[in-house]
C-alpha cells in the first residue's frame, strides 16, 4: 500500500522541529547548558513555530524583523510579562544566530527587537497625617534616636537608601539648612532639610559621639560605631512598622516616595521636585509619583502664560451636560 504523501507544510514543520531540536543538542553538548534551561529554550521555540505554522509561514528565512515585532506585541497581549516576553526574544535570538552559525540562515530577524519596558511595581504612599503619627512616636534608646533621625531625613529631603548610608558629617550644614547629596553617577546635590529633621539630626549626633571614634566620618553609625549598612536601614524601618502597626510597612523607598507626593501635591511644581530628587529625567518623577493628567494639566494651567486663557475660552464654549459635574 503506497503512503500517502507529505504535504510541503508539513515538511517545513518537520524541518522546523529539526531545527530546534538539532540546537537544543549544542546547548548541552558544547554549550553544558543544562537540562532546565534547554528546556525553557525548547519551549520558547516550540511556541515560536507553532506561530509560525498559524502564519503560514514555512521556513526560518521566511521571518522578518516586523513578524518578531508582530511576535512580541501578541505575546504581550495575551498578557505576558515584560520579562517572560524578553527571555522569549533572547531565546529567538540565539537560535537564529545558531542558524547563522550552521549557514542555514542569512541574518537575525531578532537581533535589533527590544521586549516591552518592565514596568516595576511603585512603592505605596503614606498620608501627611499617618507619616506624622510615624514620626511622633518617642524614640527610647540610642538607636531609636538614630532611627528617628534617619526616618526625619528621609522624609524631609526625599534621599535613597544608597545616599542616606554615605552621609557624612561634613556633607551637613545646620546653619544653612541644609545637606550635600551625592546621588547615582556620582552627581552632588544640595537639598533643603527640615527644622524637625535637623532637630533629631542634632539628638543623634550628641549621642553618636558615645559610640564612634573622633576620625569616623559617617553620619549614621551601627552599634559598633562604624557606617551602618543599607541592610540594617532596612531591618529597623521594618521594625518600626511593626511598632506603629503600618498594614503596609515601612521602608526607605516609601519616605522618598512620600516626600515626593506631599511636595508635589502642595506645590505642583515638577520641575523642583525632579531637582530635589535628583532625576536626570523629568519622565522618571512623572512615573515616581504617579502623577495623573488632571494634575498634569493643573500645573500647565497655573505655569504657562497663554494656557489659563485658552481653557476658559474652552470652557465657555462648551456646555456640560446634565449631571457631568458629578461625574468627574
Amino acid at each position: 500500500m503506497a503512503s500517502e504523501p507529505v504535504s510541503p507544510r508539513d515538511a517545513s514543520s518537520a524541518e522546523r522541529d529539526a531545527d530546534i531540536r538539532r540546537f537544543l543538542g549544542y546547548l548541552a553538548s558544547e554549550k553544558r547548558s543544562s537540562g532546565n534551561t534547554c528546556e525553557h529554550y525548547g519551549r520558547d521555540l516550540d511556541r515560536l513555530a507553532e506561530w509560525c505554522r498559524e502564519q503560514g509561514i514555512e521556513s526560518w528565512s521566511q521571518l522578518s524583523q516586523h513578524h518578531i515585532r508582530r511576535y512580541a506585541a501578541i505575546q504581550a497581549r495575551r498578557g505576558c510579562a515584560a520579562r517572560t516576553i524578553a527571555r522569549h526574544l533572547s531565546s529567538i535570538r540565539r537560535f537564529f544566530t545558531f542558524l547563522i552559525r550552521e549557514g542555514r540562515q542569512a541574518d537575525n530577524p531578532a537581533l535589533d527587537v527590544r521586549p516591552p519596558r518592565n514596568q516595576r511595581p511603585l512603592p505605596g504612599v503614606m498620608d501627611v497625617d499617618q507619616m506624622s503619627r510615624l514620626l511622633e512616636q518617642t524614640p527610647e534608646d540610642p538607636l531609636e534616636v538614630r532611627d528617628h533621625a534617619m526616618m526625619e531625613l528621609m522624609y524631609s529631603s526625599g534621599l535613597r537608601l544608597a545616599e542616606l548610608v554615605s552621609l557624612d558629617r561634613y556633607d551637613v550644614d545646620p546653619e544653612g539648612a541644609t545637606i550635600r547629596v551625592t546621588g547615582k553617577g556620582n552627581k552632588t546635590r544640595i537639598v533643603p532639610v527640615g527644622s524637625s529633621a535637623l532637630k533629631a539630626l542634632a539628638d543623634w549626633c550628641r549621642i553618636r559621639t558615645q559610640l564612634v571614634s573622633a576620625d569616623e566620618p559617617a553620619v549614621f553609625v551601627s552599634r559598633h560605631g562604624t557606617r551602618i549598612h543599607r541592610r540594617t536601614v532596612q531591618a529597623r524601618l521594618r521594625r518600626w512598622g511593626q511598632h506603629y502597626d503600618s498594614e503596609q510597612g515601612i521602608h526607605p523607598h516609601l519616605m522618598r516616595h512620600s516626600f515626593a507626593s506631599h511636595i508635589l501635591e502642595s506645590s505642583g511644581d515638577l520641575r523642583a521636585v525632579q531637582e530635589l530628587l535628583g532625576h536626570a529625567d523629568i519622565a522618571t518623577t512623572q512615573i515616581y509619583t504617579h502623577l495623573d493628567f488632571q494634575h498634569l494639566a493643573n500645573v500647565y494651567d497655573q505655569a504657562h502664560p497663554r494656557a489659563r486663557s485658552r481653557r476658559r475660552g474652552a470652557a465657555r464654549t462648551r456646555q456640560p451636560d446634565q449631571g457631568e459635574g458629578d461625574s468627574q
